[in-house]
């Protein structure tokens, strides 16, 4: 296991952790930060690139399908 791999599982735990936090104070925006970050986290886990890498991938990801709502 390398480095970027582990530090994605860190990244998946720091996530969760912010979901139940955003959770227990009625924070949406938290919720939503925490979300994010344990997306990004599998990611980073599952491809085993950098983190930046992986934001910018869910990033690029989240702007193709930005209307997926609408459909």
């Amino acid at each position: 296991m390398n480095q970027d791999r582990f530090s994605g599982i860190c990244k998946q735990a720091s996530g969760q952790l912010m979901e139940y936090w955003g959770a227990f104070t009625n924070d949406a925006r938290v919720s939503a930060a925490g979300r994010r970050e344990r997306v990004a986290g599998g990611i980073q886990e599952r491809r085993g690139i950098c983190a930046q890498q992986a934001d910018l991938q869910l990033e690029a990801f989240l702007i193709r399908h930005r209307n997926w709502q609408d459909i």
